[in-house]
């Protein structure tokens, strides 16, 4: 096998060499690897320098470089896991390298998991983590990761393959992005309650190609109730702009107000805040300490996730205009005039256009068509 050496962050190692002629490189090579992903793995080792788990599982190592990171770059003692033999090979010649002192185990993550339980357990899947969501409940001591590239059946570009996986009903919204996210951390959910615990998100947040979720696993039934209290439903109309949210496992009926049009139900999902204010501070203090390949994005878009309020939907205030009729003012002038008009307001991660805030839809009418 030919390699390449890779350095990410204070870590280097070896991936099986890409044809970058190829329409998606990392799929020509026998053992994955992407380095798109790298703000991904970046994240991850910024926010265990902060959490400081006792231990960390790489349930499904490929290269092994998420569990090299993790264990070079935050001193945390790490297991790297995976089936193939070939990664497993190459996961031996990548940790033999760096000298640390990395547990190799060969097998199924999810009968490991089974097996054996981790302070933190990351899940990091090529396309959906579904199959591996409960197994990584039943193995994880705190604090467990997952990321998701299959975002078309989250957001619901692929409706049947979202139902079937997620058991969830999504929708193609102008905030796909945000939809698919909660509809992620909405099933975790689902799997995590069934055995009397419940999770806090710490750091969520979507980007090109995948959703990846850091989340905090808390013990007793209360916690699992409170945890089901954020579960729920945003009903769109299909006619126009107006949506609104409903906390429940079933959804009732709703009309539009605007255009008097049945809502269409999209869930269930997760309501509410999907950060921890408090940690992301805490990374933003850590970076200067830290050597990121992406630090200059991170930079960017921790804050964004930091201040963004909490409604579980946004608006895209190009959509709005268009719905209107008219040309949109500059996002920061509109925001300005939703602040006027007595409402708070804030851009999003999830996109460039979008718009975050409880104003009523005649409010942002109101604003946006504004001379």
């Amino acid at each position: 096998m030919d390699l390449t050496e890779i350095t990410e962050g204070r870590t280097t190692f070896f991936v099986p060499a890409q044809d970058t002629a190829a329409q998606f490189p990392p799929g020509s090579a026998p053992i994955f690897f992407n380095r798109r992903m790298e703000l991904n793995r970046d994240a991850t080792v910024l926010l265990l320098s902060v959490l400081e788990p006792s231990e960390y599982l790489d349930a499904m190592g490929a290269t092994g470089v998420r569990g090299l990171r993790i264990a070079n770059e935050c001193g945390i003692p790490a297991t790297i896991n995976d089936r193939e033999p070939e990664a497993i090979e190459l996961i031996r010649t990548n940790v033999a390298r760096s000298g640390l002192p990395v547990e190799i185990v060969q097998g199924d993550a999810s009968a490991l998991l089974s097996e054996r339980a981790f302070d933190a357990v990351d899940l990091d899947p090529f396309g959906t983590p579904a199959p591996f969501i409960d197994a990584g409940i039943r193995g994880c001591r705190r604090f467990l990761s997952v990321t998701a590239t299959d975002t078309a059946p989250l957001c619901g570009a692929h409706l049947r393959a979202g139902k079937r996986r997620y058991f969830a009903h999504p929708m193609n919204t102008e905030y796909h992005s945000e939809v698919g996210l909660r509809i992620l951390l909405g099933f975790v959910v689902r799997e995590t309650v069934k055995y009397d615990r419940g999770i806090e998100p710490l750091f969520c947040f979507a980007r090109e190609h995948f959703d990846r979720l850091h989340l905090r696993i808390l013990r007793g039934a209360e916690a699992a109730d409170r945890t089901l209290e954020r579960i729920g439903f945003i009903h769109q109309c299909r006619k126009c702009p107006y949506r609104s949210e409903e906390k429940g496992m079933v959804p009732t009926d709703h009309v539009c107000p605007d255009c008097s049009e049945p809502l269409q139900p999209v869930g269930p999902l997760w309501l509410g805040k999907i950060q921890k204010n408090e940690i992301l501070d805490q990374m933003l203090a850590q970076m200067d300490g830290m050597n990121l390949g992406t630090g200059k994005q991170l930079e960017k878009l921790i804050p964004l996730c930091r201040d963004e309020l909490p409604t579980s939907s946004y608006y895209d205030y190009h959509c709005l205009a268009k719905c209107y009729g008219c040309s949109p003012p500059e996002i920061l002038t509109l925001l300005h005039r939703i602040h006027e008009a007595g409402y708070l307001a804030t851009r999003t991660h999830f996109s460039g256009y979008g718009i975050k805030t409880e104003a009523p839809v005649d409010i942002l009418r109101e604003v946006i068509l504004r001379k």
